[in-house]
């Protein structure tokens, strides 16, 4: 049976998430069930690179399906898309999965993105995109103390204490804070993150933009191991996975 990677985007405000869950609309039974259509009738099984939380967003989602019958990548992406209407989740690529290929542990790099709306007024047009922030934050002082943490450490401090995780220690290869007008953005890319890592990254270096913590604080917190010691989860709504790399990428149509 052959198998495709489907490159996704979504507006994470309406689902639960990515995973299947009881009695709730997700990402995963959106797209399954819109691909039994080209599998027989039968609700294909899929294996997505990164389990999107509630309101986590998603530009560059990755996962695979396998379906009965070899089909042209485009017709399996305009189908697919056909029936997810009108949720906001649409195929923005298809492609015969390469030999061996496994959408989430083939990966070598996950990037993420993290908006805050940094003014007094509340947002009108990015209510559910990015988190408002109306106390100004520092955003030079939040991107020093993101350089603290950079590299391979434990991470416990950061990570959920409903992660699954067999262990905290993750690599971060980038973690940087720019501002743009009225909006402070965050970039993180490593292979992998634990569950809530960039949210509770977000959420501490917050507290030095606002000047209630110095600028080694995060690094401290870090060092700890101790969740309890860093700031709070920040709200799902300014998160975005905006890519998934390979060593080989499929070929999307």
């Amino acid at each position: 049976m052959p198998l495709y990677a489907l490159r996704i985007e979504y507006d994470g405000a309406p689902f639960a998430g990515w995973q299947r869950q009881d009695g709730q609309r997700t990402v995963q039974q959106t797209i399954e069930e819109a691909a039994a259509a080209l599998n027989g009738g039968t609700v294909p099984g899929s294996i997505v690179a990164g389990r999107t939380d509630a309101g986590v967003h998603a530009s560059g989602q990755v996962a695979q399906v396998e379906l009965a019958a070899t089909l042209p990548p485009v017709r399996v992406r305009e189908a697919i898309n056909v029936r997810t209407r009108p949720l906001p989740v649409s195929v923005t690529g298809a492609a015969l999965a390469p030999e061996g290929w496994n959408a989430r542990f083939s990966a070598v790099l996950r990037g993420y993105r993290y908006r805050i709306l940094n003014r007094h007024a509340r947002p009108a047009l990015e209510g559910g995109r990015a988190w408002h922030v109306p106390r100004p934050l520092d955003a030079g002082a939040m991107a020093t103390a993101a350089q603290g943490l950079l590299g391979r450490h434990d991470f416990s401090a950061y990570r959920a204490s409903s992660c699954q995780a067999r262990d905290a220690w993750r690599t971060l290869d980038r973690l940087e804070v720019t501002r743009d007008g009225e909006v402070v953005e965050i970039v993180a890319e490593a292979r992998s993150f634990l569950h809530h890592q960039v949210r509770n990254l977000v959420g501490t270096l917050v507290q030095v933009g606002l000047g209630k913590q110095p600028v080694g604080w995060p690094r401290a917190v870090l060092d700890s191991r101790d969740r309890t010691l860093a700031g709070q989860t920040a709200p799902p709504d300014g998160l975005c996975l905006r890519f998934v790399r390979y060593p080989e990428e499929p070929c999307w149509e």
